[in-house]
């Protein structure tokens, strides 16, 4: 007797230890209480187990897992609560233990997996899966009958390895509330972020333009110098303002030089000021920008345009942050944060030796790319209606709206000139505009298509390749002044096609040549 008791106080702990194991293998629930249910049975003999779930919404108790029974007599288990064995412990949290099936009028047997059995031998154990007072399910086992000690024994059993389904569902829930929670903050924080550092002087909120609000957020509370690269119309200027605006010397001046607006002779003493007397025509002193900039920032527009000698000494304002006026021998030290923007490719001007490689390393120290509208595409409807509103307001206009037509026009034009091209349609659009709308026929003709201009073509693709095949060959034969051999060189044909196409379109040579 006392051997048999340890026995199976061991056979418990190794099912108990096994349970453990397999329940740490998976988040998903479902992946390891079907290992479980294999284990009970090989370890304390049970003929068929199940786990059942409540669901909430339809008030049904089924069952999730099972063991020993088939498919269809799974979908058969389904009770409320109350119901039945099983439904007496959901409804009541409390285990239920039948010692023969066959005395219980309880015992629905609703799977019908019992009916061939001797229903007097079976013993049926179910214990509630309990999470704090919340009843989630069940869990039960049928097994052949060994005595009501036995039957206790296995609903203490049950009952322990319920509380573990329980605890490791408890355990998942939590996991998966902190999951959610770290998604919805991490949401959260991408929108505070994406709103924070959206500067107000820029517009749009594509992928490429949140990577250049990035770059901005980061740059602006350092003293770094910057190099904003970009094609002409895409803003850098407004990329310059926006860093400034954001930085710690916001307060100060904030001085623009268009370099490539300068002529030679004049923009060293612009950078760097003269003093009197220094060249005809200097007849006072004047400070340059570096002195007007003081404590600020200076924006250098397109750099690459600068003359050999002005990047020499541009360096080395760069390098010891002192120069001297144009005339003065006075060295005057500044305190200026320097930005730069360029159209130009700067490499190639290194390679081409236009531009200084060491000037270029000092500026290129963050370099901020500006993308431009064609790869920003989904911003031009966000663009499109900022101007409407700033030139109805300059031309006390009322445009409400752009039309659909006028919306894909702009959507499916390549935009070469970028947003200061996009800005120009906009403001003769709003000026042409005589009912409050945009339509297709206020845009320029380079947006127009041909449904919108009435010019749509007419006729199949090969009807049009022949017309336009038709027009090269009589041009060709116009220019070699009817000799068929030459225009066939020109078109890259031999004379044996040429001849087979002239001959097919019906064209006579000798009206191309001179005096026919």
């Amino acid at each position: 007797m006392v051997d048999s008791r340890l026995q199976r106080k061991i056979t418990e702990l190794s099912l108990l230890f096994e349970i453990s194991q397999t329940l740490d293998r998976s988040m998903d629930l479902r992946d390891v209480v079907g290992p479980v249910l294999e284990s009970i049975a090989k370890h304390v003999g049970m003929m068929r187990g199940t786990l059942t779930l409540l669901d909430r919404e339809s008030g049904e108790i089924y069952i999730e897992t099972a063991h020993g029974l088939s498919e269809r007599q799974k979908e058969r288990g389904r009770y409320r609560p109350g119901e039945g064995v099983t439904g007496l412990v959901v409804k009541t949290g409390r285990p239920a233990a039948v010692p023969h099936i066959s005395d219980e009028p309880l015992f629905l047997d609703r799977t019908k997996a019992r009916r061939d059995l001797k229903k007097e031998d079976i013993s049926f154990i179910c214990v509630p899966i309990k999470i704090g007072n919340e009843v989630i399910g069940a869990l039960s086992a049928d097994r052949l009958f060994e005595g009501v000690e036995t039957v206790d024994e296995d609903v203490r059993l049950l009952s322990i390895i319920a509380s573990m389904i329980a605890q490791a569902v408890k355990l998942r829930q939590a996991a998966l509330e902190e999951r959610l929670q770290l998604l919805e903050e991490n949401k959260r924080l991408q929108y505070e972020l994406e709103q924070r550092f959206q500067p107000s002087n820029i517009v749009g909120n594509s992928k490429p333009m949140l990577a250049v609000y990035d770059l901005i957020a980061q740059v602006s509370r350092s003293d770094a110098t910057v190099l904003i690269r970009g094609e002409s119309g895409t803003g850098k200027e407004l990329v310059a303002s926006a860093i400034h605006y954001n930085s710690l010397r916001a307060s100060k001046p904030f001085i623009k030089v268009n370099c490539g607006a300068l002529p030679e002779s004049v923009i060293e003493s612009e950078l760097f000021g003269h003093e009197k007397g220094a060249f005809t025509g200097a007849i006072s002193t004047r400070k340059g920008r570096f002195e007007l900039a003081h404590g600020g920032t200076l924006f250098l527009d397109e750099v690459g345009d600068l003359s050999a000698m002005t990047q020499i000494k541009l360096l080395r304002v760069l390098q010891e942050r002192e120069f001297e006026r144009v005339g003065g021998a006075a060295t005057i030290k500044t305190n200026v944060r320097v930005m730069a923007a360029t159209n130009r490719d700067l490499e190639k001007l290194i390679e081409e030796r236009k531009f200084r490689e060491d000037l270029y390393y000092r500026l290129n120290v963050f370099p901020i790319h500006v993308p431009p509208l064609r790869e920003r595409k989904t911003d031009i409807p966000l663009l499109a209606d900022h101007f409407v509103e700033r030139h109805n307001r300059a031309e006390h206009k009322s445009v409400r709206r752009i039309a659909t037509p006028a919306i894909d026009m702009l959507m499916s034009y390549h935009w070469p000139g970028n947003v200061r091209e996009l800005e120009n349609c906009i403001a003769r659009a709003v000026l042409l505009s005589t009912d409050d709308v945009i339509h297709g026929h206020h845009l320029p003709p380079t947006l127009q298509t041909g449904e919108a201009s009435g010019t749509q073509h007419v006729g199949t693709l090969e009807a049009t390749l022949r017309s336009v095949e038709r027009d090269l060959i009589q041009d060709a034969l116009k220019a070699s002044r009817g000799n068929k051999a030459k225009a066939a060189r020109a078109l890259g044909l031999t004379e044996r096609v040429m001849g087979l196409r002239v001959k097919a379109f019906g064209i006579d040579p000798r009206r191309f040549r001179t005096g026919t």
